[in-house]
């Protein structure tokens, strides 16, 4: 079974790991975690500093708002969809 870390600890290990002057597979061993772990959280802090570890069905900011706009869009147009039909119905019904 794969072990889960929250945010805060995945931060924690990561600043541990850029601020030591350890190896991070060292900082890794001290925390309990594997070095493949550290490592590949290292990649997402330096990815995003801002929004590194979402996660749990969380997205970023800026993929939350592209999902809203597609989201949006794909309503409009099934609004746009269902008035074109109310409109040949009416238009229809007065030939």
């Amino acid at each position: 079974m794969t072990q889960k870390y929250d945010k805060e600890f995945k931060l924690h290990a990561v600043e541990l790991a850029l601020e030591s002057d350890r190896p991070a597979s060292e900082v890794a061993r001290d925390l309990g975690i594997s070095p493949k772990s550290l490592y590949g959280w290292i990649a997402k802090y330096r990815e995003d500093p801002d929004h590194p570890f979402v996660g749990s069905g969380h997205l970023r900011p800026d993929a939350q708002a592209q999902r809203d706009l597609e989201r949006e869009n794909r309503r409009l147009r099934e609004e746009n969809e269902i008035l074109k039909k109310a409109v040949r119905i009416f238009t229809h019904d007065r030939k």
